[in-house]
This record gives C-alpha cells, structure tokens and sequence, in this order.
C-alpha cells in the first residue's frame, strides 16, 4: 500500500529567525520616507501621462457619428449627415462622411443648432431653468476605497456630455481628481485653501470694526490672511481638456487647512468655519457662471468635509455592498447626525439671545449609491443595505466592469476611453452601468431644480396677493 504523502504545513511554521531578519535591511530612518516619496512622485507622474498627449497635456479623444447620434443627440446618424450637407457653417467633423469624428467642442455647437432648429419635442439641452443657481453636489463618505473620486469624475462626465457646464472641487489633498482632469497645481494657493482664508480674513475684518468702535484692540492679519484676501475664486479655477469643465484642483499642502482652520476658530469663535466654501462659491459668481458644482470629499469628516457637506444641494454617499462599508456608512451618517445638529444647537442658543431667526441645515436629497457591484455574490448583502437605508439609497446598483479598470490604468474615465480598444459590446456594457448612474442622479438633479421653481413662483404669488390686499385696503 503506497504511503500518502505528507500535508504541507501553512508557511507561517518553522520560519527561521536568522534569515527573517537578514532580509529586513537597515534601520528605517525619516530620510527613508523622502526617498520613498520622490520615487513614488517620479513613477505617479509617469503613470499619470499615460493619459497625456506627447506635448504633457491631456486631450479628450473625438467622438464618432455613432457616439454622437447614440448618446449626444438623439438623431438619427442619416439626418446629421443631412443637416450637415445643409448647413456648411455647421463642424463638419473629421473623416469620411460615413464616419466622421467630432470634438466636443463641435457637439456642443450641433446640439445648439439642434435646440433652435430641431423638433421640440426632443430634448437637445438638457433642462435648467433660468434665474436660479447651479446645484452643488458633495460626494462623500469618510471610508476610504468606496469609489467616490470614480463616482465624482464620472457624473462630472456625464454631465458635460449631456451639456451641462460643471465646475469640479478637489478637496482631497491626494488630489486623485485632480490627476484625472489633468490639473496643475503648484501650492496650496491654487487649491481652496486661499478662499477659505480669505473667508475667515473678512470675518476678522468685520470684528474689527465691531471692536474698534468699542475702543478694543483689533485682532491682527497676519501674512497669509492679508495675501488670502487678494484671491478670489477666479484665481484658483483652472480650464481642462473637456470645454465643459472647469477645476479647482488639489495637492498635498491643502492638507494644513485641517490643521489651520481650528485655529483660526479659536481666534474667532463667531466665524462660521462652515459656510466659508458656500460663501466663496457665491461670492465668486461660480453659482451663475455653471450648471452644476461637484464637491469630491477627502475620506474623513474634517473641516473640508465639513465645508463641502454645508455647500451641497446634494449629497451623493457611494459604498461598496460589504458588511464593512455598510456599517462604517452607518456611522457616517450617525457623525453628519452629531456634526451638524451641535452646529445648530450652538448656533442657535446664540441667536435667540440676539433675537436673530434660527439657522437649519438642509439638503435638497441624500442618495447612498453601491459602486463595485458583482451580482453573482453581493445581491443578498445589497438587499439588506437597501431595506436599512431605505428612501436615501439608490435603486441602481453599479456594476464592476472591466472597461473601469482599463480606463483607470490610463488615469483616465471611461468616458474618455475609445471604443475602438474594447469590442462594442465590452464598450457599450460598460457605459451603461454609469449611463444609469448619471439616470438617476440627473432625476435628482432636474427634480431638486423643478421643486426650487415651484416653491419660487408661489412665493412669488403669494407676494402678488399680499401686495394685492394691501393696496386695496
């Protein structure tokens, strides 16, 4: 009878010491980390320009008649060519005439012309109603790993594609989105950082006139504050390769405005450290000058966060469909709960003293959205997360494609891939699953608009009838 042979043992057993500790090398000092650093700042920038063109800069690729007439302009490929043969002065696009390529830049021009001149049943643009302000979109959960960049890039996408003009904040000092978009970012001072201090600069300046008048010693600007009030929003915002989008971009110094903002609070307790990114963005003109304004948040609920969670019209809160993510979900909602309920208990307590109207935190809608989706395993968990979170979660559930991590290793979105490195059906499967995405988030987004016209035209009525009623008394 033939012996059978041994079971291996795991390889955690009879490990030897000695040769464990030839192979740990030399004592890791700090200077270590800096070299480790440079390395890894040498091959991120190499990586990166895997998505740039040769001169450094990033290009967004064109778009074929079959793209445009699909996913642009709903028409079909035959009357483009014919409105095209008709209008001259309209992009005619590059290549022959049965596959022409497009900017989009020149799809945006065909989608205006479309707009006046199409059938009006059809929607060309994508719906805004005039006279109110541009919706701000934070993207948050302070779980790191959940996809919120992805999820940011990608409704920043989507959006522009369907013809909206957006203006994107990177808030995380990684400055992941940054990369994506092909920002420049050389200091601190081309983040949001300058716009929070001057927001906290006109906070000393209006107190100073409070305690000058009551013969108190004025609190001092130092250098940075008196530089921060010199940029405006305009300073920092910076073009990118799509027409449509426009960043504020970040990089690692950003990560002081942590450390430096509590400061500041506690040299002057009245400034309301939260509204400062709100107040930048109105006072700034960026709530006119764009359509919609995306917030992507660092992965913890600091003062940034914070700033980015009081700006938001809307708050998109991607998780994976692990216990994990569920539970650490839970508990950010349970510190937004914490966080901004003792705002407003503060807050308040010192209004009623003044006799001032309380301040109340709201947000248009909440949606936590499930990204990195595998059906075949997650579907029974994901049930579970929707029946606890219930009308804040999304009803689509975004699948893991293997177009997402090609795309990613170009440092690019999949909106910017070619479909011609894919075969159709990868392509086109692929960019459903953010096609619904973007869906349901522009059902939000459209709903949250028609609800604030609404609300205005019947103020504005009920001041019709007030002033009505007055004049004839």
């Amino acid at each position: 009878m033939a012996k059978k042979p041994d079971t291996p043992l795991p390889p955690y057993f009879n490990l030897d010491p000695a040769a464990a500790a030839d192979k740990l090398g030399e004592v890791v000092d700090t200077a270590r980390f800096a070299k480790a650093a440079a390395f890894a700042g040498r091959g991120r920038d190499d990586l990166a320009k895997r998505g740039y063109a040769p001169d450094g800069r990033k290009r967004l690729r064109k778009f074929s008649t079959w793209e445009v007439c699909r996913y642009l302009i709903p028409v079909a490929p035959a009357h483009l060519r014919r409105v095209l043969n008709k209008n001259p002065d309209l992009p005619q696009g590059e290549g022959a005439s049965g596959s022409k390529w497009f900017t989009l830049e020149e799809v945006l021009k065909l989608r205006d012309h479309f707009a006046e001149e199409g059938i009006s049943t059809k929607e060309y643009r994508p719906y805004r109603p005039e006279g109110l302000p541009a919706k701000v979109v934070a993207v948050a959960n302070f779980k790191g790993g959940v996809g919120k960049t992805s999820t940011a890039a990608h409704l920043a996408m989507s959006a522009a594609l369907d013809g909206y003009k957006v203006l994107v904040v990177d808030l995380d000092s990684q400055g992941s989105m940054t990369s994506i978009l092909g920002g420049q970012v050389a200091d601190e001072w081309q983040t949001v950082f300058p716009l929070l201090a001057r927001d906290y600069a006109e906070a000393v300046e209006a107190e100073n006139k409070v305690r000058a008048a009551a013969g108190s010693d004025p609190i001092p600007l130092d250098e940075t504050l008196t530089e921060a009030r010199e940029v405006s929003l305009r300073n920092v915002v910076q073009e990118t390769h799509w027409p449509n989008i426009d960043l504020i971009g970040a990089q690692l110094n950003l990560y002081w405005a942590e450390f430096q903002i509590p400061v500041w609070r506690m040299g002057l307790r009245n400034w309301a450290l939260w509204d400062a990114l709100t107040n930048a963005l109105d006072q700034g003109g960026a709530l006119d000058d764009y359509d919609v304004i995306l917030l992507d948040t660092p992965p913890a609920l600091g003062y940034l966060t914070i700033n980015a969670l009081a700006a938001a019209d809307i708050l998109m809160v991607p998780l994976g469909a692990s216990f994990l993510e569920f539970d650490s979900t839970g508990r950010f909602f349970d510190m937004l709960y914490s966080t901004f309920a003792s705002i407003e208990d503060g807050e308040n307590a010192a209004r009623r003293r003044a006799g001032l109207p309380e301040m109340k935190f709201e947000w248009d809608v909440v949606r936590a959205l499930i990204t990195r989706f595998d059906a075949s395993q997650q579907t029974d968990l994901a049930n579970v997360i929707q029946a606890y979170f219930g009308d804040m979660m999304n009803a689509y559930r975004q699948d893991y494609t293997a177009l997402v991590g090609q795309a990613g290793e170009s440092v690019s979105g999949i909106y910017e891939a070619d479909y011609r490195n894919f075969n159709r059906e990868t392509y086109t499967r692929g960019r459903e699953v953010f096609d619904r995405t973007y869906a349901e988030f522009k059902e939000l987004l459209i709903g949250s608009w028609w609800r604030d016209q609404q609300m205005e035209q019947q103020q504005s009525q009920q001041e019709e009838t007030a002033d009505g009623q007055a004049q004839t008394a």
